[in-house]
């Protein structure tokens, strides 16, 4: 079955609602000018307050290595996700210090750059239209990719059943396709979660 990622939580009450849906993952964006940025220590703070059955991922654009580690190490997350520009070096360094999994993520344009992103070495691939602009990309351009991905971008619960079934992705990736004016719509997150769930019993 497809595994939910439910992106961008920053309060208690987006806990709180991730706790009512339970997805498979729950993601903290630290991006310091994204209006869903957290500090490390509030994504500490608002992780321990996470079902244990969710994974809490975190979210990084060119960050230092070191500041990745520290997420890591104070259990803020307990799996990476890359969305920079980070390449085959960093993935490299950060192995070093970390034992989480890692998910990179890539821009889909063309097959050229579905190619590049199987050719990484993360234990997941992120494949999106953009940077959480909530567009969606053509996706027959993944319909014949064999390892595991999350697939992002212009996802909701109108149109993640249709992706499901057109790529079988190992996990769908949301967050302004469950929000309202910029907020965590719990309304938006049932609907989404039951979406992917029942296209899994067919």
């Amino acid at each position: 079955m497809t595994r939910i990622k439910m992106c961008g939580l920053h309060s208690r009450a987006d806990i709180e609602a991730v706790n009512e849906v339970l997805p498979e993952y729950a993601g903290f964006v630290f991006v310091p000018n994204s209006h869903r940025g957290v500090t490390l220590d509030e994504a500490r703070a608002l992780s321990a307050l996470l079902d244990e059955v969710i994974c809490p991922v975190g979210v990084f654009l060119d960050a230092p290595v070191a500041f990745v580690a520290a997420a890591c190490d104070v259990g803020a997350i307990r799996m990476v996700q890359l969305h920079g520009r980070e390449d085959e070096a960093y993935v490299a360094a950060l192995r070093k210090r970390v034992s989480a999994p890692i998910i990179q993520a890539f821009v889909v344009r063309d097959a050229a750059d579905v190619q590049r992103a199987l050719a990484c070495s993360a234990d997941y691939v992120l494949l999106d239209a953009g940077r959480g602009d909530g567009r969606a990309f053509d996706w027959s351009l993944v319909a014949n990719v064999q390892r595991p991905f999350f697939l992002a971008g212009g996802l909701d619960s109108g149109n993640v059943a249709q992706a499901v079934r057109a790529v079988r992705p190992f996990a769908v990736d949301v967050s302004s396709g469950i929000e309202t004016n910029k907020t965590k719509d719990i309304r938006k997150m049932r609907a989404f979660a039951m979406a992917v769930r029942a296209e899994g019993e067919l």
